[in-house]
């Protein structure tokens, strides 16, 4: 089934943008994980619609009802479900796209696999707003991870061309992960902010939207998890990655800048630290080698293209009458998702790394 992933945590979204609600069924968590309602609804608050400029102006409270799984704050074991309520809906904003579907989006697409038959209110199942039963599932998992010293954070690493700094390949600090992890519109150095504001709300006056790409690191992370071939942590992290609306492309490391480098610039030498440890002192890898990680930062970029919903009029066709047709599109939408991105990107990484725990056994259970 497409909305479901992973082997050892399994999740499983549902729901569509203007449905009563959606949400998310997680099954594999280990019993007797105590999680944080406060915790997990600051993780909600960032990815939250209608708080910023830069993003849509529809108002959703995303606060998510846990239907079971937990029991006085603690996981039994049993599947975790939980709703989350669509309050905040126009459905009419979406009635002429049965007949003529946008641009850049899902609706023609979807016509062709469905027959007609899918809601396209909203963009219905293959919308954005499906994020955040994601971003839910996520929280849930950061918090098991920090119990292990594992800790996520991602920044808004680029929009329109404007550029935040990067962060350390070597050197990725637990304080400003965390510091990054609270943040609406997060950046390490606060004056890219400024910058890409002013470049989203030109795209936003001139009826266009701009998009960006995301950097995300995972510390704490042990050496020798993973799996070589068809089953390494690139393959895990970017099959979760890959099924956020509106990502294009996923690199590890330097990615494809490493296409451009010599094998001399390219290795990570190998040393012992002061306390024994294996350490490199490059990481072009990103922190994985062979599928497997090294015990360094896993450091990925996520590409998001720009939001396809724009109010310039745009060509499309007329599905009825077989024809040519134009289109100006209505309703509430991102000038540039990629702020709002940042926590679905760490929730993604969060589930993939708890389940790249459990699959290399390193995820006790308790009975």
């Amino acid at each position: 089934m497409s909305s479901s992933w992973g082997e050892r945590i399994q999740i499983s979204l549902f729901g569509g943008s203007h449905t009563e609600a959606i949400g998310v069924n997680i099954d594999g968590l280990p019993a007797g994980e105590a999680i944080d309602e406060g915790q997990v609804l600051a993780q909600m608050a960032r990815r939250a619609p209608g708080q910023d400029p830069t993003a849509t102006s529809r108002r959703e409270a995303d606060t998510p009802r846990v239907l079971c799984g937990l029991l006085d704050g603690v996981t039994t074991g049993a599947p975790l479900c939980a709703i989350i309520e669509n309050t905040n809906t126009r459905s009419k904003d979406y009635e002429s796209l049965r007949r003529l579907p946008r641009p850049g989006h899902a609706d023609y697409t979807a016509f062709l696999r469905y027959g007609g038959h899918n809601d396209i209110r909203g963009g219905g199942h293959f919308s954005g707003r499906l994020t955040a039963p994601l971003v839910y599932a996520g929280a849930v998992c950061r918090q098991i991870l920090a119990r292990k010293g594992i800790t996520v954070g991602s920044h808004v690493a680029a929009i329109a061309g404007e550029a935040d700094e990067g962060f350390h390949p070597v050197k990725v600090s637990e304080e400003l992960l965390n510091r990054l992890n609270r943040e609406y519109f997060p950046v390490i150095e606060s004056t890219a902010q400024e910058k890409m504001r002013a470049k989203i709300e030109e795209a936003r006056l001139d009826g266009d939207s701009v998009g960006g790409i995301v950097e995300c690191a995972v510390i704490g992370l042990p050496g020798g998890a993973g799996n070589p071939m068809f089953d390494g942590v690139e393959n895990l992290f970017a099959s979760i990655l890959f099924g956020i609306p509106a990502v294009k492309g996923v690199d590890f490391g330097a990615g494809f800048a490493a296409a451009y480098l010599k094998g001399s610039q390219n290795n990570d030498p190998f040393y012992y630290d002061g306390g024994g440890c294996v350490r490199t002192r490059t990481n072009y890898a990103g922190g994985i080698l062979g599928g497997i990680t090294t015990g360094m930062p896993l450091v990925f970029q996520a590409a998001f293209k720009p939001t396809p919903s724009i109010s310039k009029e745009q060509d499309t066709i007329n599905l009825p009458a077989h024809e040519n047709g134009k289109l100006t599109v209505t309703g509430r939408h991102d000038p540039c998702i990629v702020p709002r991105a940042a926590p679905v990107v760490e929730a993604a990484a969060c589930i993939a790394a708890l389940e790249l725990l459990a699959q290399s056994g390193l995820l006790s259970r308790q009975a």
